[in-house]
């Protein structure tokens, strides 16, 4: 099984009020699941697995997304698991064992 390069987690929490926080977070997971990467959506984050620089470039655009979306601010929490070399463990290596 190929590794992956690098996944990421992100948590976007968009500076908006009330059930307009999941209308934009809303958006960010449709954009991340339309790069068409490996994602795992969790309650308060999502993981993306894959090249470095596509998953670099995907945080920027997260970041955008929710200020287009209408948020004047976003803050983001950022988890980077990163080894060009050997790849890092996949999302299904992480948590398949704990959904059985």
């Amino acid at each position: 099984m190929n590794k992956p390069e690098a996944s990421i987690a992100i948590q976007v929490l968009p500076k908006v009020q009330g059930d307009e926080v999941l209308r934009v977070v809303d958006a960010v997971i449709a954009y991340i699941k339309s790069t068409g990467l490996n994602t795992y959506v969790g309650p308060f984050e999502t993981t993306v697995e894959g090249d470095f620089d596509t998953l670099m470039q995907i945080i920027k655009e997260c970041q955008l997304i929710c200020i287009r979306e209408g948020a004047p601010g976003v803050s983001s929490y950022i988890k980077i698991s990163y080894n060009p070399t050997a790849g890092v463990y996949t999302i299904a290596q992480k948590v398949e064992k704990h959904h059985q």
